[in-house]
């Protein structure tokens, strides 16, 4: 039995390779990041730098040399 019929194949849009609309999606997942990151420095405040801070040296009460008399 011999079908005298074309066959119509369809190559809509749909049927894209998976690796461009992963790649898609990806950059437009990393597009979405930078442009957050890029929203967090625009609001980063600049800020004072701490003192610098001056060690001391102290004894606790009943340790080191102080408790060998």
């Amino acid at each position: 039995m011999i079908n005298q019929k074309q066959m119509e194949l369809g190559l809509a849009g749909s049927n894209r390779c998976p690796r461009v609309v992963r790649r898609e999606r990806r950059r437009r997942q990393a597009n979405w990041w930078f442009d957050q990151m890029r929203q967090v420095v625009e609001r980063a405040m600049d800020w004072e730098p701490a003192p610098r801070f001056q060690p001391e040296q102290t004894w606790l009460p009943g340790t080191g040399k102080q408790n060998q008399r």
